[in-house]
């Protein structure tokens, strides 16, 4: 008899790049506090649940889910590290505290914008994936990446410290490196994400490829390869490495 799974939960995530002065950009990374359910002590890019107001304010501008999902991911990332993506213009240093002290004390995002007087704009981000896991015994996440470039003139992030404990800008494959090093630690998701930014050497090549790949439900699956069990991903969801050993990967 097949278990059940529990109903996933809708989230997005946000990977921002930012130019380097040399070599491969740089991508936000936060780190969770190591108290959290869910990946704590990881490594992520910002992220979080889709709430209902999230729906609301999508339905006030005329947009279904993915609208909802995109407003999801803009508001994360103003809550988790204080960088206004996905707004059509940047706001004054204190219209964006007072915003994401708002945010803090449970301020539906439709208010927090207008008493900074500041407008969305959601094209700013391009879907990058999809990926709904199928742990019988864990929180699922039905979780939508996008993909958005550091505004000019933005803030500098900064760390929520509640949620997250520290955030750091480095290239994906630095993140890699300190991953394998023992330095941090990424979750299976994070991972695959960040070997397939590492592709790139600048933000318009990870955009184009966004856009000339199509998004597809990422589930990951068991599967004996050379007498190991590995986890596997689709090969056709634009992923460079689409298998771990399972006794290395770390699932949530």
């Amino acid at each position: 008899m097949s278990e059940t799974l529990p109903d996933p939960i809708p989230a997005a995530t946000l990977i921002i790049l930012r130019a380097a002065e040399y070599g491969a950009p740089e991508v936000l990374m936060v780190e969770r506090a190591k108290a959290m359910v869910f990946a704590g002590g990881a490594m992520v890019f910002p992220g979080g649940r889709i709430d209902p107001g999230d729906h609301v304010l999508a339905e006030l501008l005329g947009g279904d889910d993915e609208t909802a999902a995109r407003i999801a991911a803009i508001r994360e990332t103003i809550e988790e590290a204080g960088l206004p993506v996905g707004l059509a213009e940047l706001p004054t240093a204190a219209a964006l505290a007072t915003m994401r002290a708002a945010l803090h004390d449970g301020e539906p995002f439709a208010e927090a914008l207008a008493t900074a007087g500041a407008t969305l704009d959601i094209a700013q981000l391009a879907p990058w994936a999809r990926w709904r896991p199928a742990h019988a015994h864990m929180r699922i996440f039905d979780t939508r990446f996008y993909l958005a470039e550091l505004p000019q003139n933005a803030p500098r992030a900064s760390v929520d410290e509640t949620e997250n404990v520290r955030l750091v800008w480095s290239t994906a494959q630095q993140v890699l490196n300190d991953a394998d090093a023992g330095k941090l630690a990424i979750i299976y998701p994070t991972r695959r994400n960040l070997e397939r930014l590492a592709q790139f050497a600048s933000y318009s090549e990870a955009l184009a490829h966004a856009r000339a790949t199509p998004v597809v439900m990422v589930t990951p699956w068991a599967e004996t390869r050379d007498g190991h069990e590995h986890l596997c991903i689709p090969q056709d969801a634009g992923y460079p490495i689409t298998s771990e050993a399972i006794s290395s990967a770390m699932r949530g």
